[in-house]
Parts: structure tokens; C-alpha cells; sequence
């Protein structure tokens, strides 16, 4: 057994996760800092996705022969935090009104409550103060409109949106239309509007129509991550509210949603709202069909489609350079670690840089064939595993041969 194993081991090779090296890199880019004591980001372009490995891990900036630590960071719009339930006190009715005070113990910030209501078909006001204790004085800057359009088929808002508040009670009073009785609970949430920024990819064209459906087609950069795809609707086109659905190049469905817009008046108040894109979450494809269901109204009014990538940005700091170089188009490499990218934080004032074309690196030179012994010859390792087998077969019949009286 143990000239076998010996040999067995001997053979096998442990993988060295490679190390990143200019001259491995099938193409580069210059990138031009506009100021380099600021903190910097580039927006990565279909072309580098169409070279670089499909998750950007081979992404590498360099100053000369220095590699310069960087994030990579997608330009979401900000996300919710957990929602918590709160408890309601002094629900009653005043007047007209629905007065309630809801206790925020337990919550450091917040900016926006969702009511549970058991009411429909309804458009009214919703006012809020906050303080320290119930009936507080802090007024938000406006009153809120929720509503809920069931008859219609138009969808409804029961939330609330607030200054980043961290008063202890909020006190809510609501229009004529819902009662005490109507209002079953409320959560709170702290949501952080930050702005989303959006890249442009692919296009699209209208398809012949069928009956009830509007279709689009869309070209599409094949390993570039599609986010969301956004409509232009003609702006005589209100409330409606129509399904679509998206489908791959197999005709197979891969996101569904709905294009919306409402503005109306009810009761002396005004609503707004709308929602002209669907959000497909980084899904990749070289084409996708778009079908909107009209139903038996007239189609919509639609005059482009965009279909769009989150900006996938590189932060860095450039220090003194002005001019640094972007390499990619090396699989073998693992995303790089960096202390710069576990500590970031996104500098309101940071500057975009310009990338040059891309070139192949005129000092790319392929890497060596690292990959362990058995891979690179597995005759070998087939010959020495026989040799294993014939070794240990011996050894069994020797054995036998000494055992027998």
C-alpha cells in the first residue's frame, strides 16, 4: 500500500491561485483622470464585458507597474431596510377624520410607514406629525395622497413618506373615506433614495402587431448583464395599466411585469403615478422578445425601448496619476482583494475618468500551462494507477500464497 500511495501523491499537483502580471492580459485601456486628489470611478462599457470574464473579476488597474486598489460597485438606487410593525395607539374618530398615534420604540430612523387598510376604492389625505410624545408638533412638509383604485384595476398607495425622522410617535390623521375600524396595522421602514444610474445597451424595434399585443424585439451585447428595460409612452397615454411579458431567444419567458401611469382627481385631490419599466435582474441574453397585453383597448402610445444595464463602476483613488492603464482578458485570474474595497465608502462628489479604446496589450504574452500533472497528462496518470493496481494485485496473491498450509 504504501509504495502505491507514495506514487499516487507523487502525481497529483495542487492548483497556486496565479498572480495578476501586466504581461498576461490579452487587452488594455487607457484611462484619463480629470482630478487626481478626488476620489475617481470609470463605468465599464459593453466592451470590456465582451472581453473580460463574465463577472469582472479579471479587471485590474495599474499605474506603471503598481496595481492600484479599486471597488467594484453597481449604481443601485438605495434599498429598504426591514420593515417592522409598530404598534398603533388612540385610533379613533375625530370629526371626519381617522386620528392614530403610532409608537416608533425600538426604531432609530425612519422615512416611510405602510398602513394596513381593509378599504377600497377610496383617494384621500394622509397628514403626519412627530415628537417625542403622541400628538407631536414636527409637521411633514406635505400631506400625503393614498389611495386605492380596485375598480378600476389601477392599483393603489398606502404609504406614507417622511423626512429621515427619529421622533418616538407619529401622529397620523387621515381624510374623509377610511374609519377606525378600516385601519389594521402599520410598518415602518427606513429607505435610503439614492439615485440609480443606468447604461444604455442593445436596441430595439417594433414587431408587426398582433391582436391585443403590442411586440418589440431587442438586440442585445450578449454578456453585458440586462437590469431593466424602460419605456418611452406618449404622454396623452393615462390610466392605464397593461401586462409584459419578455422572452428570450428560445421564446421562453424570462420577466414579467407592467407599464402603468395614473393621473386623476378625486374628491379635490390629485393623483400621480406610474411605472414605465420591468426589471429583469441581470439576466443575459443576444435577444429578447417584448409583449404587451392591451387587451381590447387601443395600443399604447410607445415610442422607444430602452433596454438598460445598472453602471457597474470602478472607485478608486488615483493618487498623483493622471493617466492609468484598465487590463482585462485573463481567465485564469481570481477578483482581486483589496482593503480599499472592504472600507469604501462612495464619495458624494466623485469624479467620472474617460476610457480610451480598446487594444490588445502589445506585451501579452499567454501564460504558462500551470494546470496540476494529471491534467496536463493524463496517460501518465492512467499508467501509474495500473501500476497501482498490478502492484497491490501482487501483494494480495503473495499474501494468499503465504497463508496456505
Amino acid at each position: 500500500m504504501k509504495p502505491a500511495a507514495a506514487l499516487m501523491l507523487a502525481l497529483v499537483a495542487f492548483a497556486v491561485a496565479p498572480e495578476a502580471d501586466p504581461r498576461y492580459f490579452a487587452f488594455l485601456r487607457e484611462i484619463h483622470v480629470a482630478e487626481t486628489t478626488r476620489q475617481t470611478f470609470l463605468v465599464v462599457d459593453a466592451d470590456v464585458f465582451e472581453h473580460a470574464r463574465s463577472d469582472l473579476a479579471d479587471l485590474r488597474l495599474y499605474d506603471g507597474g503598481r496595481q492600484v486598489p479599486y471597488k467594484l460597485h453597481e449604481a443601485r438606487a438605495g434599498s429598504s431596510s426591514e420593515e417592522r410593525e409598530v404598534r398603533i395607539l388612540n385610533l379613533a374618530a375625530v370629526g371626519e377624520h381617522t386620528d392614530f398615534d403610532l409608537d416608533m420604540q425600538g426604531v432609530p430612523e425612519y422615512d416611510n410607514i405602510r398602513l394596513r387598510l381593509n378599504a377600497k376604492d377610496f383617494v384621500i389625505k394622509a397628514w403626519a406629525t412627530g415628537g417625542d410624545a403622541p400628538r407631536g408638533k414636527a409637521v411633514a412638509p406635505s400631506p400625503n395622497t393614498l389611495y386605492d383604485f380596485s375598480a378600476e384595476k389601477l392599483g393603489s398607495n398606502f404609504t406614507i413618506k417622511l423626512p429621515s425622522w427619529s421622533y418616538r410617535y407619529v401622529h397620523v390623521k387621515l381624510g374623509r373615506g377610511v374609519t377606525p375600524q378600516q385601519v389594521l396595522g402599520a410598518a415602518v421602514s427606513n429607505l435610503q433614495e439614492n439615485r440609480a444610474f443606468y447604461l444604455t445597451i442593445g436596441s430595439c424595434r417594433p414587431l408587426e402587431p398582433k391582436p391585443h399585443q403590442s411586440l418589440w424585439q431587442c438586440d442585445l451585447p450578449e454578456k453585458v448583464p440586462l437590469d431593466r428595460i424602460a419605456f418611452e409612452v406618449a404622454p396623452q397615454n393615462v390610466n392605464f395599466r397593461r401586462p409584459v411579458s419578455v422572452q428570450d431567444d428560445r421564446g421562453e419567458q424570462v420577466a414579467s411585469g407592467e407599464l402603468s401611469r395614473l393621473r386623476t382627481r378625486r374628491g379635490g385631490t390629485d393623483v400621480v403615478a406610474e411605472e414605465l419599466a420591468v426589471r429583469l435582474g441581470g439576466f443575459c441574453s443576444k435577444r429578447l422578445t417584448i409583449i404587451v397585453e392591451n387587451g381590447d383597448d387601443a395600443p399604447l402610445g410607445i415610442g422607444a425601448v430602452h433596454p438598460q444595464s445598472f453602471e457597474r463602476r470602478l472607485y478608486f483613488e488615483p493618487g498623483s496619476a493622471s493617466m492609468l492603464r484598465l487590463y482585462f482578458g485573463d481567465a485564469k485570474l481570481d477578483a482581486p482583494i483589496y482593503d480599499y474595497a472592504k472600507i469604501f465608502h462612495e464619495e458624494a462628489g466623485a469624479v467620472p475618468a474617460t476610457l480610451g479604446a480598446t487594444t490588445l496589450n502589445p506585451a501579452y504574452t499567454p501564460r504558462p500551462d500551470d494546470r496540476p500533472s494529471s491534467e496536463r497528462h493524463p496517460a501518465v496518470l492512467w499508467i501509474a494507477m495500473l501500476a497501482a493496481v498490478v502492484v497491490l494485485a501482487g501483494l494480495a496473491i503473495r499474501g494468499l500464497a503465504a497463508q496456505r498450509p
